[in-house]
């Protein structure tokens, strides 16, 4: 069934019922996918379909200690690499915590991938012993698009992740 995008200004509550199905659809279509780049691809498309405000939607895969390199994404172009010791995707697999910004203009060192980008979430992909896989980024056109709704269900979303492709990760790093 094909749902319209959320509105940006939707309700607290028709956010979090979007986040759900939007979850059970996810895990619906990755279920006995043990390929990480599919998986991936999937989770982009279902959550940049899902919500107005994700203008670019996309992983950086950890392809070393220090560096992230584009994977999978909807959108315009995206940076192709970002060291760790940068902007907020850097910051996000760092700090291995959830960078939250309003306003990116405001965050220091940003990297403007587009020069249309306000707001952004950056959720890391770690696995259960804490290596980073992953970054989910999240970029709107909009300023403060994103809340600790959005921090909570990507959270969510990106631990399972890291649960269950840490093992495939292991073994094509």
């Amino acid at each position: 069934m094909h749902h319209a995008a959320l509105p940006l200004h939707a309700s607290a509550g028709d956010k979090r019922e979007t986040y759900a199905r939007v979850r059970a659809s996810i895990e619906s279509l990755i279920d006995g996918e043990d390929d990480w780049i599919a998986a991936m691809a999937t989770v982009v498309c279902e959550l940049h379909h899902a919500f107005e405000a994700y203008d670019w939607t996309g992983f950086y895969r950890a392809v070393s200690p220090e560096l992230l390199l584009i994977g999978p994404y909807q959108g315009g172009h995206g940076c192709l690499r970002i060291p760790f010791s940068r902007g907020v995707c850097g910051a996000a697999a760092r700090t291995r915590e959830t960078q939250l910004v309003p306003d990116v203009h405001a965050f220091p060192d940003h990297i403007a991938c587009s020069s249309t980008t306000l707001s952004e979430i950056v959720v890391p992909v770690l696995a259960p012993d804490g290596r980073v896989l992953a970054v989910l980024d999240v970029d709107s056109n909009a300023p403060a698009a994103f809340d600790e709704i959005d921090r909570d269900a990507l959270e969510s979303l990106c631990a399972m992740l890291g649960a269950r492709y840490s093992q495939e990760m292991r073994r094509n790093v």
